[in-house]
């Protein structure tokens, strides 16, 4: 097939998954979360496609479709060339279009849209190349890489010039660690067994389950019940014994003393980070909690929920974050993790991307891939999140081995869904969204 040169279309589908009955995904301010994203595909006059996605957790997902639709307009049409020979300009197009910026400007539902914009035209470029995305990043020259990103409200972080000195620092042992990614894998750690709806057998099984797949850490979610909380750490410790790894997740339930108070009657269970404890745009109150639980051993994680490359900026330079959580949907897809990654390298603070969802995890192996082998050369601390949702709609579904993320080797970004998993779960036409609308199990708002 002859290399596309322009965007000649863009769909875009509301799909969404159940994952409400089983309690899947249910933490202490997601009691119920259905699974979706904003499906899109770009077309290009050759018929090669870029898919991208961008997640939400059911209701709302619609007000997405309706941006990407809007946004569209400055891609289809655009020549390819010109896009990928200076993508950060391109990206900036997408963000700065002057009336609708007043929607953002570069967070909330206009940002999750222009993800998956960014994330189908990355999938593309992977694609015309031959390449799964982590070896397209992986592989590009330091000056080109870096002419990707939107420096605006950055420099003053990190500097073009730094960024490229970065990658080229890095060099020395790309071959190597990329040969030790083949072989063994990325270390991941998994939520699965900790949501909060799940009751004490089906925690002890999945646990024991993860224990025999070789998962030596565990994240629980926390923030509803303070004795119950501490049953449930004491109950995981337990079962998962003493040299495992315990995290915990409030996604943003708490105040900030209410946070630190919480923690510390959680410390006795030995947790090396507490996720999301209040308000994710709040950069103070995490830097106050950081610097609370610093003596327990705790360390603060955040990032899933960061509206952009700026307020990761905030939480780097003032060192409200121990571990920086990107989340391949809530920034404005790859050009601005690269960003991230690069300021978060520079800060010295591990990058553990967000996970789950609807192909979250497609997604993040393959910067986590990047980052080890391009960027920071580390894995001290770092880990990417693991959930065993829904991998099964995908073609090219992430591959798991003895708790590690196999690399991808399918050309493109890896989120190509299955065509009957996509009719059937389409809201609110498919097939799974009638079944349930019929038994009176949902209703259509």
């Amino acid at each position: 097939m002859a290399a596309p040169t322009k965007v000649t279309g863009c769909t875009v589908r509301d799909i969404r998954f159940p994952t409400s009955l089983q309690k899947d995904g249910s933490d202490a301010m997601n009691v119920a979360p259905d699974y979706s994203c904003a499906y899109v595909v770009l077309s290009t006059d050759t018929g090669l496609e870029g898919h991208g996605i961008t997640f939400t957790v059911g209701k709302g997902n619609e007000i997405v479709c309706q941006a990407v639709r809007v946004l569209s307009k400055l891609v289809v049409g655009q020549d390819l060339t010109n896009i990928y020979s200076d993508f950060g300009t391109f990206w900036r197009s997408l963000t700065s279009e002057d009336q609708m910026r007043w929607l953002g400007p570069e967070k909330g539902v206009m940002h999750l849209a222009v993800a998956s914009l960014v994330n189908g035209l990355w999938d593309l470029w992977a694609k015309m190349e031959g390449k799964p995305l982590w070896k397209l990043l992986v592989d590009m020259e330091p000056e080109k890489l870096v002419s990707t990103i939107d420096f605006r409200y950055i420099s003053d972080a990190l500097t073009r010039e730094e960024a490229i000195e970065m990658l080229k620092k890095a060099r020395p042992g790309k071959e190597e660690r990329e040969k030790e990614m083949q072989e063994k894998g990325y270390p991941s750690y998994t939520t699965s067994c900790g949501w909060l709806g799940y009751d004490d057998d089906k925690i002890k099984r999945l646990c024991k389950e993860a224990l025999a797949e070789g998962i030596t850490r565990f994240k629980a979610k926390v923030g509803a019940d303070l004795e119950d909380d501490k049953r449930r750490c004491r109950l995981l410790r337990e079962i998962i014994g003493p040299d495992n790894m315990l995290l915990v997740d409030a996604n943003q339930r708490w105040e900030v003393q209410e946070a630190i108070a919480w923690m510390k009657e959680l410390a006795d269970c030995k947790i090396t980070w507490i996720e999301e404890p209040t308000s994710p745009d709040d950069v103070l109150g995490h830097l106050q909690i950081a610097q609370a639980l610093k003596p327990l051993g705790m360390g603060v994680a955040t990032g899933e929920q960061c509206q952009n490359r700026v307020l990761f900026k905030q939480f780097l330079q003032s060192g409200a974050m121990q571990f920086c959580q990107i989340d391949a949907c809530r920034l404005g897809g790859v050009s601005e993790c690269v960003a991230v990654i690069l300021m978060a390298n520079k800060f010295g603070v591990p990058v553990c991307p967000h996970g789950g969802g609807v192909g979250l995890c497609e997604l993040i192996q393959h910067l986590s891939l990047f980052d080890y082998i391009a960027v920071s050369a580390s894995l001290d601390n770092r880990m990417t999140e693991y959930l065993d949702h829904l991998h099964e709609h995908f073609k090219n579904p992430c591959i798991m081995n003895r708790g590690c993320y196999m690399p991808p080797q399918a050309p493109g970004y890896s989120v190509d869904m299955k065509e009957a998993s996509l009719d059937d779960h389409e809201w609110p036409r498919g097939k799974v969204w009638q079944d349930l609308i019929a038994q009176g199990v949902y209703t259509v708002d």
